[in-house]
């Protein structure tokens, strides 16, 4: 899914909003493709619970996100998209979470195995985020992957 079909399908149906924000160039990004994203929990809960994008950082595409376009910068060699999402955080892979599209955006930088992954999706996914703090939630969550 890409951003326009996300902000169409959030339209019809809101939920939360995950990007998986990588390179080309990204060797653990390619590692979480074959790892993390092949298992069947995460894949599972991730298109039960969430809109999906996978986003290059270095597209050359001109994105439109929430009525802004954003280009990729020649200069910084990066697309400005990912700065907005990512601020200081920018480093790849990065797990960008959103419960709705105009939410701060919860980063997540850094290679990550599917247990790991667990809990800040479960947060997410199941709109806790907007009852409780995440340390709360964490600690009370029985993992199962």
């Amino acid at each position: 899914m890409d951003f326009k079909e996300m902000q169409e399908a959030y339209a019809k149906e809101p939920r939360p909003i995950f990007i998986d924000m990588y390179t080309s160039w990204c060797g653990w990004c390619k590692v979480m493709d074959k790892k993390t994203y092949t298992n069947e929990n995460v894949v599972a809960y991730i298109n039960k619970n969430f809109y999906a994008v996978k986003f290059n950082a270095e597209s050359k595409a001109t994105l439109s996100f929430l009525g802004k376009d954003y280009a990729y910068n020649k200069k910084e060699k990066i697309h400005e998209l990912a700065k907005k999402l990512a601020g200081y955080e920018l480093g790849f892979p990065s797990t960008i979470l959103l419960s709705k599209p105009e939410a701060p955006p919860a980063v997540i930088s850094g290679y990550m195995i599917p247990s790991e992954m667990e809990a800040p999706l479960k947060y997410f996914g199941s709109n806790a985020n907007e009852k409780q703090s995440f340390i709360e939630f964490e600690k009370a969550l029985k993992k199962e992957w």
